[in-house]
This record gives structure tokens, sequence and C-alpha cells, in this order.
């Protein structure tokens, strides 16, 4: 971007990528994560986390993915597009965790004793636990999804799970997951992911423009005010108004970023998206 030398930075501190350099870990995150973790660890079924639209679900998602990769003592499955039919999703699972395709025209219980065999006991035999990792879960249309997740929470030994369960997404997914009563039963692990308040908003900015290699403040105590009121303390919303004031504040050549300057970025990005 072409303020970036302008404020003295590295990179652009407010893109809305998945770069988990720039992970704020809120308190609220850190008890998410902490929640998910828990479940991992402990092998059990399942975990659901919920938040409105860019509270930092997917960048939570994505440092957790981060880990696991990591540890030889996991095989994670990340699903990122949920519009799937019951049998893409269980093709999927075995196709990321085997790193090869099911045979051609496998379905329904055959490809249940497909997974069963080829990539639940055979990662228990490798001492290595699947996890899988549905985002955006709240888009799943087809009920029947649920249930064959459901399915695979069957298989256990020794009184734990051969895998486990991660939902992620909106809230709506609360209000499907509830009109299943057995796999409401075996996701007992719930998060959820508020809004920043004022003091959080100002600590997120602070993180990412010190990762993006700002020494300086930037933002003037009453701009962050302002960019708390009107992002709603949505991540995603303010990382929308502090990129283009750090723009106009370029155009302008402002030393700081006053509350002045936020209100004026803030009204031209309403007026955008109306």
């Amino acid at each position: 971007m072409m303020y970036e030398k302008y404020w003295k930075l590295k990179e652009n501190p407010f893109q809305n990528s998945l770069d988990t350099r720039f992970l704020y870990q809120s308190s609220e995150y850190e008890e998410a994560y902490a929640r998910l973790n828990y479940c991992i660890e402990g092998k059990r079924g399942g975990a659901v986390l919920i938040g409105e639209y860019g509270t930092g679900k997917s960048m939570l998602c994505q440092a957790l993915l981060e880990n696991l990769n990591k540890s030889s003592q996991y095989l994670p499955t990340y699903i990122f597009y949920p519009r799937l039919s019951p049998q893409e999703f269980l093709k999927e699972i075995f196709t990321q965790t085997r790193k090869c395709s099911p045979p051609e025209n496998i379905e329904g219980l055959d490809l249940i004793h497909l997974l069963e065999k080829d990539v639940l006991h055979r990662a228990r035999d490798e001492n290595r636990h699947p996890v899988v990792i549905i985002d955006e879960a709240h888009l799943i249309r087809n009920i029947e999804v649920f249930e064959e997740l459901r399915l695979l929470l069957n298989f256990q030994s020794e009184g734990q799970f051969l895998l486990t369960l991660i939902f992620i997404g909106q809230l709506p997914l609360i209000e499907k997951i509830n009109q299943l009563k057995q796999l409401k039963q075996r996701l007992p692990i719930r998060s959820r992911l508020n809004h920043l308040d004022k003091i959080e908003v100002g600590k997120y900015i602070t993180h990412r423009l010190a990762v993006a290699g700002n020494k300086e403040e930037i933002f003037s105590s009453s701009a962050i005010g302002s960019i708390s009121i009107r992002s709603k303390g949505i991540p995603r919303n303010i990382n929308n108004i502090c990129d283009m004031a750090l723009l106009a504040g370029f155009g302008k050549k402002s030393q700081r970023i006053d509350r002045k300057l936020i209100e004026q970025v803030s009204q031209d990005l309403e007026k955008a998206f109306t």
C-alpha cells in the first residue's frame, strides 16, 4: 500500500487476511481457544464456536489449524466450504486425511466403513487423532450432513472418540445443532466470540500496528474511541476503518489520526455499503 512508508510501517497492518501474526488474543479469544484445545486434547466428541460476522472466528480457526499441523499427534481436516452433500463431506474427510481420493462410486454404509477402517482405526494405530474443523458451518443446508457426521462419533475405543468434530459458525449454527438432540449431547463444549470493548479495541489496534513495525503513536485516544463506536467492536470493521484512515491521513499529510478523520472515513464507508 502507498501509505506504509509514510506511516513508517513495514507492511499493511489492517488487511482482512488470515495471517495469524496479527492475531490479537483477547480474553474471550484465549478462553475460546482453550476450550477447543481442551476438547481436542481430551479426544472428546466435539465443540462449537459461534460469533457474529467479522468477530475473528476464522482467524482463531486458522491458529488452531496451524498448531494441529505442527503436531504429529493429530490428523486435521479443514472444511472451509460446507455447502456439500453428506457423501461429499465424508469423501472430503477421507481425501484430506489419506491424501488420496476414495474409490469411485462408493456411497452410503460402504463409505462409512471405509472411513472407519482406513481413517479412524488407522489413525488410532498410528497414535494420531483425527480432528475435523468445519468453518462457516452455519451454511450447511442439508440437515443430513449433521447426522452423517454424528455417525462418525459412534466409533470409539476404550471410552474415547476416534475423532473430534469442531463446528465454527454464526449464530444460526446453534439453532441447527439444537434440533438434533443426539448430536447436541455430544457437543457439550461451546464458546462464543463477542465484540471487543473500547479498551480491547485500543489494544487490538496497537498490536496490529506493532506487528507491522510501528514504533510511534498513530491513532489518538479520541480516534480509538470513535473507532470503537463506529466499528461496534468487530475486528473486521476495525480493520476497514483503520485501513481507510491511514490512507486518508496519508493523503492529507496528517501527523496523527484524530477523531474527526475517523468520523469522515466511517461515514464514507457507510455510504459505500448503502
